[in-house]
């Protein structure tokens, strides 16, 4: 399909919008739409709004309608393909039928297996002409944890690492506040606030006692805490209590003693799911988060954890910010064993690099996928 310049511009506005709905959809997934009138003249716009809210075409067509246009006629420039089934609502693509709208361009087919090209069909069965396909690099990246968890089952888990030069994430002594600078720690807020979860170890619980919560940046919800604990020894004094949202412990342990009634009474989830070693089986997490359902998972934790977690073939991204300065020995980013040969080494590339105040920021994405 060959697209304007003209559709372009407009499909590149609606990914805008997209952007605009990163930190409330969850588990939905961010869509942005505009509404372009055969003159050409923008009409309507809008972006999916929280889960159980109306969606990015549904925003636009009221926009328009608000704004006194009349959407007949209309292109609608969407970023994900209208919806075709009833959930908490009702169908995209019956909305655009009804509005009138006379094109409809897309950027990419929705995976989701209720829908997965059927909104495109009841359009064109409308008689309304579908063009399929512009921008769709930009919008896999803006809702690549939805497109993963819905073609794998799991989750796509971003592991989050500070560090020195030398790749260290805190001294012998334990401590690592702050290797990294303000810009560093404030764009990590980000990162947590558009994941749909944030996942951490005992380990890091008991050495930092951090609140792993959004603060730097503005947010309307606080993600989900995921804790891996197989001894169920997370403080009930702990910091990350302080700040309200639903707090998941996934441990390997009896679960009828008085700590693990005392984790309930705080209003934590306990999943038991212990493997060989009565350590928690993360791939078995991974998939049971995957049907919560967690599209993103950012986590933050320690060397031994990460490890396990990158062994256990769960983390598809790497987001490093790398600090420049040299630190001796300490921890490590992952703990991996030793290896015997180059081969053995878990292979990922390069997808960006970008300077952030003194720090270098670094994303990796695992090559098997």
């Amino acid at each position: 399909m060959n697209f304007s310049d003209t559709d372009t511009h407009w499909m590149k506005q609606a990914l805008v919008l997209a952007h605009q709905s990163f930190f409330i959809t969850t588990p939905n997934p961010r869509v942005g739409c505009v509404l372009v009138n055969p003159q050409g003249q923008l009409i309507g716009q809008g972006h999916t709004q929280k889960a159980g809210g109306d969606h990015a075409e549904i925003v636009a067509i009221k926009n328009a309608q608000s704004l006194g246009h009349i959407v007949k006629g209309a292109t609608a420039y969407v970023t994900l393909e209208p919806c075709s089934h009833h959930g908490k609502t009702g169908p995209c693509c019956d909305a655009l039928i009804q509005a009138g709208v006379s094109r409809v361009v897309a950027s990419i087919q929705d995976p989701f297996p209720q829908v997965a090209g059927q909104g495109f069909a009841r359009l064109r069965q409308a008689s309304i002409q579908v063009d399929v396909g512009l921008c769709q690099p930009e919008a896999l990246q803006i809702n690549q944890g939805f497109f993963y968890r819905i073609q794998h089952q799991l989750p796509w888990m971003r592991m989050k690492i500070a560090c020195s030069l030398d790749g260290q994430t805190a001294l012998q002594n334990g401590q690592s506040q702050w290797i990294t600078s303000q810009a560093s720690r404030t764009d990590g807020h980000n990162w947590r606030a558009r994941a749909c979860a944030i996942l951490t170890g005992i380990g890091t619980v008991l050495q930092d006692d951090p609140q792993l919560n959004v603060r730097d940046v503005q947010t309307l919800r606080q993600p989900p805490l995921i804790i891996v604990d197989s001894q169920l020894q997370t403080p009930l004094n702990a910091k990350l209590w302080q700040t309200q949202r639903t707090v998941l412990i996934y441990h390997a342990t009896n679960a009828n003693t008085q700590q693990a009634q005392a984790l309930t009474g705080k209003g934590a989830q306990l999943i038991l799911l212990p493997d060989a070693q009565n350590k928690v089986d993360l791939h078995a997490m991974a998939q049971d988060l995957a049907k919560r359902p967690f599209n993103e998972i950012h986590v933050e934790a320690g060397f031994k954890l990460n490890g396990s977690l990158l062994k256990a073939q769960c983390v598809q991204e790497l987001l490093i910010y790398m600090a420049p300065v040299l630190v001796g020995s300490g921890a490590g980013m992952a703990q991996l064993g030793v290896l015997e040969q180059l081969t053995q080494a878990q292979a990922f590339h390069f997808t960006e690099s970008i300077h952030l105040g003194s720090d270098l920021r670094i994303r990796a994405q695992r090559d098997t996928i």
